[in-house]
C-alpha cells in the first residue's frame, strides 16, 4: 500500500502531480466536515421549519460546489475573463429562476458562506476558530427556528377550482372558503400558476401548524 502511494505520489501528468497525499486528506477531512454541517442545518433546521423538501436537493449540491470551487481554486491566480465566466454562471442562474423566498434565501446564503468558510480556512485559521465558527452559525440558526420564533409558518401548493375567485377583488372571499375547506387558519396566499384550459389555479397557502380555522 505504502508503494502505491508513493509510486502515485511521485507520477505526474502533463507537469501535475496525479496525487498529493497531504492536500488530498485535507480536501477529504474538510469536505466531510462541511457536508455533515450542511446537512444538520439543512435537513433538522430547514426541513422541520418549512417542511419544504424543494430546496434539499438545490441547498445540498450548491453547497457541495462551492466548497470545491473555492477549495480547489484558493491557490488559482484567477485571470479577468475566467472571473467574468463565473459571474455570468451564477448571473444566469439567478435570472433563470423564480423568486426566492426570504427564509429560503437566507438559508440559500447560509449554505454559501458556510462552505467557502471552511473551504478557505487556511493555517492562519485554528481548527478551534474553525469548529466555533460552525457552531456559533448552528446555534444561532436553531436559536431562531426553535426557540425565539415558536410558531412556524408552514405553506403548502393546492389545486384550486373555483378560478373565479383569484381575482385581487375576491381575495377575502377566496381566502374565507380556503379556510372552511382545509380547517386551516391560513395567514396569507399566493396564487402560483393559473390554467384556464383546466378552469384551475395552483395556490399556496401559509399557516401556523399550532393553529386551527
Amino acid at each position: 500500500m505504502n508503494e502505491l502511494l508513493l509510486l502515485l505520489t511521485d507520477l505526474e501528468i502533463f507537469g501535475t502531480d496525479f496525487f498529493d497525499k497531504k492536500d488530498f486528506f485535507e480536501l477529504l477531512v474538510k469536505a466531510v466536515f462541511n457536508f455533515f454541517i450542511i446537512a444538520y442545518i439543512v435537513r433538522y433546521l430547514y426541513y422541520p421549519a418549512t417542511k419544504n423538501k424543494d430546496y434539499l436537493f438545490t441547498y445540498l449540491l450548491i453547497s457541495i460546489t462551492v466548497f470545491f470551487l473555492c477549495f480547489l481554486l484558493e491557490n488559482v491566480k484567477l485571470q479577468l475573463g475566467f472571473a467574468l465566466g463565473l459571474f455570468a454562471i451564477f448571473g444566469i442562474i439567478r435570472y433563470r429562476t423564480d423568486p426566492i423566498p426570504i427564509k429560503e434565501m437566507t438559508y440559500l446564503f447560509i449554505v454559501i458562506g458556510v462552505s467557502v468558510i471552511n473551504a478557505l480556512a487556511n493555517k492562519k485559521i485554528s481548527h478551534s476558530e474553525l469548529l466555533f465558527t460552525n457552531f456559533i452559525i448552528i446555534a444561532v440558526t436553531y436559536g431562531l427556528e426553535k426557540i425565539w420564533l415558536l410558531q412556524h409558518e408552514t405553506r403548502k401548493t393546492i389545486t384550486y377550482e373555483k378560478i373565479e375567485l383569484i381575482k385581487p377583488s375576491k381575495k377575502e372571499e377566496l381566502m374565507a372558503d380556503l379556510k372552511e375547506r382545509t380547517g386551516l387558519n391560513i395567514t396569507r396566499i399566493e396564487v402560483r400558476r393559473i390554467d384556464f384550459l383546466r378552469d384551475t389555479a395552483q395556490i399556496r397557502i401559509f399557516f401556523f401548524e399550532d393553529e386551527k380555522a
